[in-house]
């Protein structure tokens, strides 16, 4: 059983309320081998929503409080990023998920890559805190990059 970042999924609950399709995710969902999380959802926010960014640091950063998720027009979301993650990492324990798979870049689901905090589409090493968390809590995360190009081994 696979967790999948519900906008990986075809759901448009990204900050700008758009989704990304990808037929082999479609296909494990019809195989009911994936349930999905927005952890910015599930912290609160809704869509669409301001892009945020964390500044000063990474997921690990805004988890022990020492770095901030800021949206745009400079408001604190770090609440909504630390509940959403906290609340994705109970769904993956309750359904006993073995993978995740979340989105690259995003300051929740970013696995190697997140913005820098500019707001200048700058990227940076890092993860987001949703990633870290997993992590930190034994889960196999993963982006979406690294999961096609595993579907696409297995295909072969």
């Amino acid at each position: 059983m696979y967790l999948i970042s519900a906008c990986l999924a075809g759901q448009p609950v990204r900050y700008d309320s758009k989704s990304y399709h990808y037929e082999q995710i479609q296909r494990l969902i019809q195989q009911g081998k994936v349930i999905t999380a927005c952890p910015e959802l599930l912290g609160g926010l809704s869509y669409p929503r301001l892009p945020a960014e964390i500044q000063n640091g990474n997921g690990a950063d805004v988890l022990n409080g020492t770095a901030q998720v800021i949206d745009a027009v400079g408001q604190d979301v770090s609440q909504a990023f630390i509940q959403g993650a906290y609340r994705t990492l109970e769904l993956a324990q309750l359904h006993h998920i073995q993978t995740v798979v979340l989105k690259e870049n995003s300051p929740s689901c970013g696995r190697h890559w997140i913005y820098d905090g500019s707001f200048n589409a700058q990227k940076i090493k890092g993860m987001g805190v949703t990633a870290t968390l997993l992590l930190q809590h034994g889960f196999q995360v993963i982006s979406e990059n690294q999961f096609l190009e595993l579907l696409a081994l297995t295909e072969d």
